[in-house]
């Protein structure tokens, strides 16, 4: 059972600690560099090469059933899925079977959107305390349901 952080532009790497050794996970931070190194034991950097989804091929040909992903990038939230792992977004929202293909072909069509439109603008809404404390809340859920299977 591990806990695997898409860290590159993860607003929670700080709040995955905690929630990680709360239940004494061991958490992959996987980055192409430049973050300072935890000192908790149970936090293990990964730095891959530089290069278009090197990290995203290093989780996902390691995340499996017992495991959980934390991730805003949905291409790799698709094969972590396939593969059986719990897969959380950011703020909390859970990536499943049932979701992942619809949210895959969403990004599809605003990326031809945005394409078809160079002047469109797009950017979410801000990233917010209560974003924070649902991502808690749903990495703790889901460690408890992958202890409960193990």
């Amino acid at each position: 059972m591990a806990v695997y952080i898409d860290a590159d532009a993860c607003p929670v790497k700080a709040e995955a600690e905690a929630v990680a050794t709360r239940h004494k996970t061991t958490m992959y931070v996987v980055s192409n560099g430049g973050l300072r190194p935890s000192q908790n034991p149970l936090v293990e950097m990964i730095y891959v090469p530089d290069g278009p989804d090197v990290a995203d091929m290093w989780i996902a040909d390691r995340a499996g059933p017992a495991d959980v992903v934390v991730t805003g990038d949905i291409p790799l939230a698709a094969k972590c899925v396939e593969n059986g792992a719990q897969v959380i977004r950011h703020n909390g929202e859970r990536f499943t079977q049932a979701n992942v293909r619809e949210q895959l072909a969403m990004r599809d069509l605003m990326a031809d959107l945005r394409a078809a439109d160079p002047f469109r603008q797009g950017g979410g809404k801000a990233f917010s305390k209560s974003d924070r404390a649902r991502f808690r809340e749903a990495l703790d859920a889901a460690l408890r349901r992958t202890s409960s299977h193990s």
